[in-house]
């Protein structure tokens, strides 16, 4: 797969999958927009370590929950590159607490990360693919969005958003070359599931059929096949990568 010439934006990129879908762009030949939402310690340390390619590596502190902040950055990217090939919905947070104790805080800020960020820089990316008739948008999304576990009630209603979302938009731009997807990633080594204790881990992998938690550099490939050009024919579609889950 190779990806030179082409300009593709990576939210929450600068750990975890993100980086991971970062990285292996980078490695085929993209400039990537790395989109973060506060850690600048992460960034640089993605920056210094990035290695070959830092020079196609451009890094962005966006709020992708709020819409003028989505519709400041794009207007940047247009004025630097004009048109932008892929993008993928990958920052997402978790805010756990069973829902009779949830925060209405916690509640809101998982779905405005989560959901309404996808929505926000999927609404300004489109009119820069309609451009050149092409485009690949992607959404990491979850398992959570159909199963559900106690205390993931906020995070799993995003996942299940980002779903209904992808449904719909890949349904609006299909005719215009642009494919909208979802990768579903079940548990993945990252830090997003680091505060687990030590009995949740062995009881989460006893629910895998593989018996393991999933790497990040496993979750870049299936989104790298799903945003290149020979995925022209898949949109609508989720795609599992959860062990067997």
């Amino acid at each position: 797969m190779d990806f030179t010439g082409q300009k593709a934006i990576v939210t929450g990129a600068t750990r975890g999958i993100g980086r991971a879908i970062a990285e292996a762009l980078l490695a085929r030949g993209a400039v990537v927009i790395g989109v973060y939402g506060g850690n600048d310690e992460a960034a640089e340390r993605f920056r210094q370590e990035c290695g070959q390619g830092v020079d196609r590596l451009f890094l962005h502190k966006v709020d992708v929950s709020d819409y003028q902040a989505a519709q400041s950055f794009y207007a940047v990217m247009e004025e630097q590159f004009d048109t932008i090939d892929i993008l993928v919905n990958n920052a997402g947070i978790r805010r756990d607490a069973v829902v009779a104790m949830m925060k209405e805080e916690n509640w809101r800020r998982v779905l405005d990360i989560n959901l309404t960020g996808g929505f926000n820089m999927s609404r300004f990316v489109i009119p820069l693919m309609m451009k050149q008739k092409y485009g690949r948008i992607l959404f990491i999304t979850s398992p959570m969005a159909h199963l559900g576990f106690p205390g993931q009630a906020n995070y799993a209603a995003s996942k299940a958003g980002q779903v209904g979302l992808m449904k719909s938009l890949s349904k609006e731009v299909a005719k215009r070359g642009i494919t909208v997807n979802c990768v579903s990633p079940g548990f993945i080594a990252t830090e997003l599931i680091e505060d687990l204790t030590v009995d949740q881990i062995k009881q989460y992998k006893r629910m895998v059929p593989v018996r393991r938690f999933g790497r990040p550099e496993e979750v870049a490939e299936a989104v790298l096949f799903l945003a290149g050009r020979k995925a022209a024919y898949i949109t609508g579609s989720v795609l599992d990568i959860t062990g067997g889950l």
